[in-house]
């Protein structure tokens, strides 16, 4: 790990249990990046990078610590770097070495079904994506790229850069705080419903109406959520899953007309207070439309539709 303050830099290693900040035990990368922060002191941001082949729903999910646990360390958001002249060809045509080892070994590819690659899943794990490499491709390929990348990953935020050159790195690359607020609290897209991509039929995204819950009621919700989460992610040796939810969001309006905001990553989720920020905006807007009528969870991820077929069994 490259520590960098002012305009020096010194290397720090970080010694891991199984070697592999993806595949060790959750709570020990975390543990190791604490050891440092007690050591080092005065950090502002970890920037934890990953190889361009790399999963991050991996990775993501090893900061969900359990309460007891507690962590000065938290989640900020995942931002995928994309290749503006290349991603197509990844996307539709990947080497080997861009393809998911968990597609390699199930019987989940076939001739009728979408290949997911490396790059379907940076893309729809991403809560920013920066379309790099903007200057090398004509105009209108650029737009195919952007209305590619959005079919699969239609809340993440999109920035266009030439040479990696963003304007601010607050709210690009850091401040985020995309685990704590709602996509409609911030200049992201609406959160409306999406349906699903007749561009890229490998990743869809769906958005499923919640009805307004009694707050003593959102156990329901989050039963629900956990069958869903956890069947995603059970596979039987040799066989793909059913489906797969690789990213969560939603709002939860309460009769008490406070809201609840639902993020998770794979199987991971919580049901969290909404940021003070966005609830102080809500408190200020006088338009009694603004208040969302109902609340919506939105999934992206893979053959979604069997979601849909089974709806919503709960009644608040």
């Amino acid at each position: 790990m490259t520590i960098s303050k002012d305009s020096e830099s010194s290397t720090e290693w970080i010694p891991l249990a199984n070697g592999c900040i993806c595949c060790s035990v959750k709570d020990s990368g975390v543990a190791a990046l604490e050891s440092l922060v007690d050591r080092q002191k005065d950090f502002d941001y970890i920037l934890l990078e990953t190889t361009g082949v790399a999963d991050p729903g991996n990775i993501a999910p090893m900061f969900w610590l359990d309460e007891g646990l507690g962590s000065s360390i938290y989640l900020d958001g995942i931002v995928t770097v994309v290749d503006a002249k290349n991603v197509l060809k990844s996307l539709d045509e990947p080497a080997p070495e861009e393809i998911p080892e968990t597609e390699l070994e199930t019987e989940s590819h076939h001739h009728d079904t979408p290949l997911l690659t490396t790059a379907h899943l940076q893309i729809s794990h991403a809560d920013v994506i920066i379309l790099n490499k903007t200057d090398l491709v004509e105009p209108s390929e650029l737009s195919n790229v952007r209305t590619r990348i959005t079919s699969i990953n239609s809340l993440a935020k999109l920035t266009m850069t030439s040479h990696s050159r963003v304007e601010s790195l607050s709210g690009t690359v850091l401040d985020l705080s995309a685990y704590s607020t709602f996509p409609s609290d911030s200049e992201g897209p609406s959160f409306s419903s999406k349906g699903h991509s007749h561009l890229d039929h490998t990743i869809s995204t769906i958005t499923l109406p919640l009805p307004v819950f009694d707050v003593q009621k959102l156990p329901l919700l989050e039963g629900w959520l956990e069958t869903i989460l956890w069947e995603s992610n059970e596979r039987q040796a040799g066989k793909a899953r059913k489906y797969e939810i690789h990213r969560t969001k939603g709002l939860v309006v309460l009769t008490d007309d406070t809201i609840r905001v639902v993020q998770g990553v794979r199987e991971i989720f919580e049901i969290i207070e909404p940021s003070p920020r966005a609830q102080d905006e809500r408190d200020k807007d006088p338009d009694p439309d603004a208040v969302p009528k109902e609340g919506k969870i939105v999934f992206i991820g893979r053959n979604l539709d069997l979601i849909c077929a089974e709806g919503i069994p709960i009644q608040p």
